[in-house]
């Protein structure tokens, strides 16, 4: 899948790969030692993730059921944890620095394709 900001008119992620079921989401990016620019994981449902374990800094995006990102966080490191954000119904994981390299706010509006 490819991850689209409609709004600024950028690629976010070129191979994104989607965490639906309870085991994917609960794994998430765990046992993995990076996460090559333009790749990223959609966790869905999810209204706050954790670095708990992982070995690398991560950008999230949280994003409503429009395609709406609501809430952001740059460079999560290890063992830390979002907060809990209710408009949210998924977040996307990034390698650390995607937000500011593509320049992506809150507001903007992401289309995700196959």
């Amino acid at each position: 899948m490819k991850i689209w900001n409609a709004t600024k008119n950028r690629m976010i992620a070129q191979q994104a790969k989607c965490a639906g079921t309870s085991v994917t989401r609960m794994l998430g990016l765990l046992g993995r030692s990076t996460l090559p620019e333009g790749q990223a994981l959609i966790i869905n449902p999810c209204k706050a993730v954790h670095t708990w374990f992982m070995r690398f800094s991560i950008d999230c995006l949280f994003v409503d059921q429009h395609g709406e990102i609501v809430h952001l966080m740059e460079e999560l490191q290890p063992w830390r944890y979002t907060p809990f954000i209710k408009r949210g119904a998924y977040v996307i994981e990034l390698p650390a620095h995607t937000i500011r390299n593509t320049q992506t706010e809150i507001g903007d509006r992401l289309e995700i394709t196959s």
